[in-house]
């Protein structure tokens, strides 16, 4: 798995690739997360169109992601969200906890 890191207009988006699974990947995304927050990157958008699998540890780490992001005041919203992960999050009722945007645009715009 890797994550690259780019901003716009405020906002750190993370465009990761490949798998999100218990191990490396999970830890991956807990210190890229981390690290943004030490930096002033409150306004985090992860791109997961290109996510090819999240396991149940990598679900959980999303929903670390957003509370640790959430408890430093800033925001954290999920992009392309593909068929299965968007299954995933509906099954396990994270769907409504989680704002998600198809459009990358609207969803940089949503941040306030």
């Amino acid at each position: 798995m890797t994550i690259d890191t780019r901003s716009v207009n405020g906002v750190t988006i993370l465009d990761v690739h490949g798998k999100v699974t218990i191990g490396e990947g999970t830890r991956e995304v807990r210190e890229k997360i981390r690290e943004l927050l030490e930096n002033g990157n409150k306004n985090i958008l992860m791109n997961l169109g290109d996510v090819s699998y999240v396991d149940s540890a990598g679900i959980g780490e999303l929903v670390s992601s957003y509370t640790t992001v959430t408890n430093q005041g800033g925001q954290f919203k999920l992009l392309h969200l593909t068929k299965k992960i968007r299954e995933l999050l509906a099954i396990t009722k994270l769907l409504t906890v989680f704002d998600s945007f198809d459009d990358e645009t609207t969803a940089v715009g949503s941040f306030s």
